[in-house]
């Protein structure tokens, strides 16, 4: 068994070796993915099905998305988020999808920094920095681009005090 094993290895060793050299030799290269390249998903329009910087953008009027948050100590640890939206429909069964008026997603954020991707109005945040933090939703569409109203992002960010 151990000899089974010995000879494993060494075709795999210079296997993998013969592979490379005959990539190089062919002027193959094994560059990074860059995911800011839309020539690489298969679309020059510039809208990635996973683009997180594109901007789907909504007229104003009263039937835009808005978004409001509220942030509360939970009663064991950590703090409650509830979502409230308007216009706006969680649609976790689209995501990464084609975009649809009206639904998506959201992203959370602490301190700028993002921390969950939201499907629902509530969620638990186990902990957040001594001193406070800033907790930001930004509403998304199926494909992950942030909702705009005539080029706003449609966010709420509130200030939370540490315990």
């Amino acid at each position: 068994m151990s000899r089974s094993l010995a000879l494993f290895a060494i075709g795999l060793v210079f296997g993998g070796g013969i592979g490379f050299v005959t990539a190089a030799g062919n002027g193959v290269t094994f560059e990074g993915h860059d995911h800011s390249n839309p020539a690489h998903h298969g679309t020059t329009t510039g809208m990635m099905a996973h683009d997180h910087s594109a901007m789907v953008n909504t007229p104003a009027g009263d039937d835009a998305p808005r978004v409001e948050i509220s942030v509360t100590p939970d009663a064991m640890s950590g703090w409650n988020l509830q979502v409230e939206t308007q216009n706006f429909r969680f649609a976790p069964e689209h995501a990464s999808g084609a975009d649809q008026l009206g639904e998506g997603h959201a992203h959370v954020y602490v301190n700028d920094e993002k921390i969950a991707r939201l499907y629902g109005a509530w969620m638990h945040i186990p902990a957040l920095p001594e001193g406070g933090a800033e907790v930001k939703v930004s509403l998304n569409s199926n494909s992950h681009g942030m909702i705009a109203v005539d080029g706003v992002p449609v966010e709420a960010t509130l200030w939370v005090g540490g315990r």
